[in-house]
């Protein structure tokens, strides 16, 4: 049989440096076993220390990069990151429309973990109006969730109403997590179902700076799962656990907020 492997996509921007962006992405898709392809939307000079500078492609090469992909590929699930501005954020939409590359997850990457912003404010209405009622699955963190509902996210019960916000958007499923929330012993995550179901998923909190890439690595560990055919439920416990392994098994690179140790195995891969 051709073209039967599970593939996936991440829509998103370059990091240089390697931690967060399309890198993450596909070395996370590479470890959880995926084949991974993508569709650069932006450019960043980038490292452990910040975003230096940042340049968003021709929308032209964006759409010649999805009709290449749906002209050739199988791809059965895809998730987006950096979409940079309204225009890129609209292109994106067009597309995803346009070709069924399979569940779509939404991370909707506003800022940098070094506090560089990496949407434009005005692209923020265009991605809670237009690009979250496409979306199987929003992975937001607080301060994301807080843009997208409009409300302040102080407490657990306003993490809920901030995922029925969510689902109300459009979204199927909801993750909201819960690592910037100061906790000296634990994050918590939670997520509302499609069939309303909804959990909550906790983790020991590492005392470490080296969790570049994060939002990135959880939301693509969540498509690979999805691509190989397991449920959303599964699929966000296995990207939880991926992402906590990652962390708590770090790297030191950089001078900075390092990246995560993509390397990292769970218990069911032993």
């Amino acid at each position: 049989m051709t073209n039967d492997f599970p593939q996936t996509l991440t829509i998103a921007g370059t990091d240089s440096g390697g931690g967060a962006g399309i890198a993450a992405d596909l070395k996370t898709m590479q470890m959880r076993h995926v084949f991974s392809t993508m569709v650069v939307v932006a450019v960043t000079a980038q490292n452990t220390l910040g975003v230096q500078d940042a340049f968003p492609l021709p929308i032209k090469m964006i759409d010649e990069q999805f009709a290449s992909l749906a002209a050739d590929l199988n791809i059965r699930a895809c998730k987006t990151g950096m979409l940079a501005d309204a225009e890129h954020v609209k292109a994106v939409v067009r597309n995803l429309k346009k070709y069924d590359f399979g569940p779509l997850t939404v991370d909707p990457v506003m800022i940098a973990k070094g506090g560089a912003p990496l949407l434009s404010e005005d692209a923020i209405s265009v991605v809670r109006d237009e690009l979250v009622p496409l979306a199987d699955l929003v992975t937001p963190n607080l301060p994301e969730a807080e843009k997208l509902t409009g409300m302040t996210i102080t407490t657990e019960d306003e993490m809920v109403t901030a995922g029925k916000k969510l689902q109300a958007l459009g979204a199927k499923n909801v993750l909201v997590k819960g690592g910037h929330f100061n906790s000296a012993d634990e994050a918590n995550d939670f997520v509302l179902l499609a069939d309303g179901r909804s959990f909550w998923m906790t983790a020991p909190r590492i005392d470490t700076h080296n969790t570049h890439g994060t939002g990135d690595t959880i939301s693509a560990c969540i498509t690979a799962e999805l691509a190989k055919g397991h449920t959303m439920e599964e699929a966000i416990r296995t990207g939880k656990a991926y992402v906590e392994a990652t962390i708590r098994d770090g790297i030191n690179v950089g001078h900075g907020h390092g990246p995560l140790n993509h390397w990292a195995k769970i218990k069911e891969d032993d």
